[in-house]
C-alpha cells in the first residue's frame, strides 16, 4: 500500500526520533569500530553490509529496536480515507489490515516466505493481464497450530508471482507453554505440519481447489544460519492427486535464531520414528476394521449392500477413517446457537467433486476442513462433517449419518440424540431439522403411524469422533429404525479404543488438526447496496429491450427490508416475526385501486448478473420485472447476511405496484 508523501515524511520523522532516543547511531558506531578491530586487522579485508548486520544482531541491537517499535494502524482512519470501489473491478478483496504487527521477542516464530511459483503448466498459455483487467487468481491459504493466513491474490500464470511472508508462532498459549522461549529439541517434538491450500478464483468469482499440501517445516532446525529454502511440488486433488500442478519456492527462517541447531541425522531419525508409529497404528486399525466387517456380514448376508462407510478418501486421495473427519469444533463468538451453526453450514456452497468422463458416477472426495472452508463450497459429506463438529462443540451428542435419500441417491446428514431420547435429523445443506418418530411395523393396521417428513430412505451407519455404529436392524429403512445405540442387536459398535488410537487426541500425524473459524470480511451494508445498484441497472436494461420505461419507487424498496430480515430469522431460528407490520406498511404505500406484487428469492453467492438470470427463469418474478400497466412503479431490495468464513445469505425481493385497469 503506497502512502501519501506527507504521511511518508511523518513516518520517517517518527522512526528518526525513535532511533535518536535510543542512541542507535552511537551504538552502531561502537559496534563498527569493535568489529574492525577484532575481525579485520589481520587480513585488511573489506567489511560488507552483511558482516555489520550480523554483528548488530549478535549484540542484540536489532532486537532492542524491534522491542521499542510498535506498528499500530488506525484501521478506521484508513477506511474513512479510502473511497468505496465498485465490486465489479475486483476479483477478490484484500484481507483487512491487522491492527498490530509488532513481534514479541520472548516468543519463537517461524517466518515462512513464499517467493514465487513455477511450472504451473495448466497456465502456460495464459496471456499477461492488462492493467485493470479482471483475471483468474491464485490464493494461498495456510493453517498452523490454530493460526490461519491468506496470501494476496496473484494472477494465474505459469510462474505466479507469489511474494508473501507469514509469521507463524510456534507456541500459542492454548497449545503449550507460551511463556518461555521454546528450544530446538522441544520444537522437534511438535509434529503439526503447515497445511497449505491453493485456491483458484475465476473471473466470475467461482473457486476451485487446486492443491492441498502438508509442509514439514522442522528441517529448518538443522539449518546453520536458521534459514532453509524448500521447493515444494504441489500435486492435484481428487482424480489428479498423482499429477503435479506446480512448484512453490519457500524460505523458512526461525526468529530469533536458535542458539544450538540439531543435526540432520537426529531430525531424519525423528521423522522415521513418527512415520513408523503412525503406520503401525493405521495397520492395527485396518486389521481391526476388517475383523469388524467380517463379523458384521455374518449377522445377515444382506448387510453387504448397506452403506457402511469405515474409510473415505480425502482431496489428496489418502484413505482415512471417517471418524477422523469429525471432532468438537468451537466457533468462539462467531456463532451463538446450534441452529445458527446449521444455518452457517447451509449457506456454504454445495458442489460435487468433478468427474472426468461420463457415466453419471459420483467422485469420492471428503475434503479436509481447511480445504472446504477456503474453497467455501463442498459436497454433502463436507457439510455434514462440519455441522456435526460444530454441534459437538455446542455440547450435543451428534453423529454423521451415512445412507440414501429419495431414489436411492447416497447422502450424508447429521443426527442428534437428546438426553430424553429425542432423535433429531439435521439436513446440513438446507439447515432444516426433522424429529424422528419410528414406525412400528408390528402395530395393527388401525393404529395411526407417524408420517415422516424427512427425505431420507435408508441408513447404513452413524459415527462421530469417538463412536462408530453399523446398522444391524432387520430393515435399514430410516422410518423403521430405532436409535437405541446401547442395544447391540440393533447397532453394532466399533471399539472406542480402536477409534481413539487413530483419531485425535491419539496424536497421529496423518490426521490434520482442525483450523479455527475466521470472522467474515464482508461488509454487509456495502455489499447489499452494490448488488442492489447492479440489479437496478440490469432490470432497467431488460425493460428497455422490451420497449418499457422503468420508474423506481425508493420508499417501497425500503419497506421490503423487514420482510427480508424476517425470512432470514425464520431460516435461522424457525420463528416467524414481524409479518403484520410488513403487510400494514405495504397496504399504506399502495393506493386504492392499485395492485402490489412481491417476489423474494434466496442465494448463497454475490453475483448480481447470475442472480438476475435465475430470477427471470421464475414466471412470478418475470411477471414483476416485465410488468406492463398504468402508473407502474418498481422496487428491489437486497439484504446480505454475513456468516463466518465470508459465507453469506443473500435475500433479494422484487416488487411492483400498478393501477389495475379492467
Amino acid at each position: 500500500m503506497s502512502l501519501p508523501p506527507e504521511k511518508a515524511s511523518e513516518l520517517k520523522q517518527i522512526i528518526h526520533q525513535q532511533l535518536l532516543k535510543m542512541d542507535v547511531h552511537g551504538r552502531i558506531r561502537e559496534v563498527l569500530a569493535e568489529t574492525i578491530r577484532e575481525e579485520l586487522a589481520p587480513e585488511h579485508q573489506q567489511l560488507s553490509t552483511e558482516d555489520l548486520i550480523k554483528a548488530l544482531r549478535q549484540r542484540g541491537i536489532i532486537d532492542d529496536v524491534m522491542k521499542e517499535l510498535k506498528f499500530v494502524t488506525d484501521v478506521n482512519e484508513t477506511e474513512r480515507t479510502l473511497a468505496p470501489k465498485p465490486s465489479t473491478h475486483f476479483v477478490d478483496r484484500e484481507p483487512p489490515v491487522l491492527k498490530k504487527t509488532n513481534i514479541d521477542p520472548t516468543r519463537r516464530y517461524l517466518y515462512l516466505q513464499v517467493l514465487g511459483g513455477k511450472a504451473f503448466l495448466d497456465h502456460l498459455q495464459e496471456p499477461e493481464p492488462l492493467p485493470g483487467q479482471i483475471c483468474s487468481t491464485f490464493t494461498l491459504c495456510l493453517h498452523f497450530r490454530n493460526q490461519r493466513f491468506r496470501s494476496k491474490p496473484v494472477p494465474c500464470a505459469c510462474e505466479p508471482d507469489f511474494q508473501d511472508g507469514f509469521l507463524l508462532e510456534i507456541h500459542k498459549d492454548s497449545l503449550g507453554d507460551g511463556s518461555k522461549m521454546v528450544d530446538a529439541t522441544t520444537m522437534l517434538s511438535i509434529s503439526d505440519p503447515v497445511h497449505m491450500v491453493l485456491i483458484k478464483t475465476d473471473t466470475f468469482g467461482e473457486t476451485t481447489l487446486v492443491a492441498s499440501y502438508f509442509l514439514e517445516w522442522r528441517s529448518v532446525l538443522a539449518a546453520e544460519n536458521g534459514i532453509t529454502n524448500v521447493a515444494v511440488e504441489l500435486l492435484g486433488v481428487g482424480t489428479e492427486s498423482k499429477v503435479s500442478v506446480g512448484v512453490l519456492n519457500i524460505r523458512l527462517e526461525m526468529y530469533p535464531q536458535l542458539n544450538k541447531t540439531l543435526s540432520s541425522e537426529i531430525i531424519s531419525t525423528q521423522f522415521t520414528l513418527e512415520r513408523q508409529k503412525t503406520a503401525e497404528k493405521e495397520r492395527l486399525f485396518l486389521v481391526y476394521a476388517k475383523q469388524w466387517w467380517r463379523e458384521y456380514l455374518q449377522i445377515r448376508p444382506t448387510h453387504n449392500t448397506r452403506l457402511v462407510k469405515i474409510f473415505a478418501q480425502d482431496e489428496n486421495g489418502v484413505n482415512r477413517p471417517v471418524c477422523s473427519y469429525v471432532r468438537p469444533l468451537r466457533a468462539g463468538r462467531l456463532l451463538d446457537t446450534p441452529r445458527q451453526a446449521a444455518r452457517f453450514v447451509s449457506v456454504l456452497g454445495h458442489e460435487r467433486a468433478a468427474v472426468i468422463g461420463g457415466g453419471g458416477g459420483k467422485q469420492e472426495q471428503w475434503c479436509t476442513l481447511l480445504a472446504f472452508l477456503c474453497r467455501n463450497k463442498g459436497d454433502c459429506e463436507d457439510h455434514a462433517n462440519l455441522l456435526c463438529s460444530l454441534l459437538l462443540g455446542f455440547g450435543l451428542e451428534a453423529f454423521v449419518c451415512v445412507g440414501t435419500k429419495t431414489k436411492g441417491v447416497p447422502h450424508t446428514w447429521v443426527m442428534t440424540c437428546g438426553s430424553d431420547g429425542t432423535i433429531t435429523f439435521w439436513e446440513s445443506l438446507t439447515g432444516h431439522r426433522y424429529v424422528h418418530r419410528p414406525i412400528n411395523p408390528d402395530d395393527p393396521p388401525l393404529v395411526e403411524q407417524p408420517k415422516p417428513l424427512y427425505p431420507y430412505r435408508t441408513i447404513g451407519c452413524i459415527f462421530n469422533h469417538q463412536k462408530f455404529f453399523g446398522n444391524c436392524q432387520p430393515s435399514d429403512a430410516v422410518e423403521l429404525c430405532v436409535f437405541d445405540l446401547h442395544d447391540e442387536s440393533k447397532w453394532k459398535p466399533m471399539s472406542g479404543e480402536a477409534i481413539k488410537s487413530i483419531c485425535p487426541p491419539g496424536a497421529t500425524s496423518s490426521v490434520p488438526p482442525f483450523p479455527p473459524l475466521c470472522a467474515s470480511t464482508i461488509d454487509a451494508a456495502v455489499t447489499s447496496n452494490e448488488i442492489e445498484v447492479q440489479l437496478r441497472i440490469l432490470v432497467s436494461e431488460h425493460r428497455k429491450d422490451l420497449g418499457l420505461s422503468t420508474v423506481w419507487d425508493d420508499h417501497l424498496s425500503y419497506l421490503l427490508s423487514p420482510a427480508l430480515a424476517a425470512y432470514e430469522l425464520e431460516r435461522t431460528t424457525g420463528v416467524t416475526a414481524g409479518n403484520e407490520e410488513f403487510q400494514d406498511s405495504v397496504r399504506r404505500a399502495v393506493p386504492d385501486g392499485h395492485t402490489f406484487k412481491g417476489f423474494p428469492i434466496h442465494f448463497v453467492h454475490r453475483n448480481a448478473r447470475r442472480a438476475f438470470a435465475t430470477c427471470l427463469r421464475s414466471p412470478f418474478c418475470e411477471e414483476i420485472i416485465c410488468c406492463r400497466g398504468d402508473q407502474v412503479r418498481l422496487a428491489v431490495r437486497v439484504r446480505v447476511f454475513t456468516y463466518p468464513e465470508s459465507a453469506c445469505a443473500v435475500w433479494i425481493m422484487f416488487a411492483c405496484k400498478y393501477r389495475s385497469v379492467l
